[in-house]
């Protein structure tokens, strides 16, 4: 049974810092697409970034609201795709979800709990 679980969300001033992880267990970890969704209240659910498999060489995508500020990235090893978020925005405010799947384009097949990250202004 796959399992994704989100760590590392929490409160923050606008301007700072947080990482977020995303362990998995379940899946053949290497041979998926991994990405970083987030949803605020009311509002749908937003693609933030991905990182394609291994073996499709891990390149990356970033929507164009965190571009410059977030970092995906994973580590084979440890099961775990991370998302660095460096200068935050109030706006950046949402539960953030970690999905993994297939496609790289939209990995969302396997989803976390989610973690809730609030930036204050």
């Amino acid at each position: 049974q796959v399992q994704l679980v989100e760590s590392g969300g929490g409160l923050v001033q606008a301007g700072g810092s947080l990482r977020l992880s995303c362990a998995a267990s379940g899946l053949a970890f290497g041979s998926y697409a991994l990405g970083w969704y987030r949803q605020a209240p009311g509002k749908d659910r937003d693609l933030v970034a991905t990182i394609s498999s291994s073996s499709s060489g891990t390149s990356t995508y970033y929507a164009d609201s965190v571009k410059g500020r977030f970092t995906i990235s994973r580590d084979n090893a440890k099961n775990t795709v991370y998302l660095q978020m460096n200068s935050l925005k109030p706006e950046d405010t949402s539960v953030y979800y970690c999905a993994a799947g297939f496609s790289t384009a939209n990995p969302g097949r396997y989803w976390g709990q989610g973690t809730q990250v609030t930036v204050s202004s």
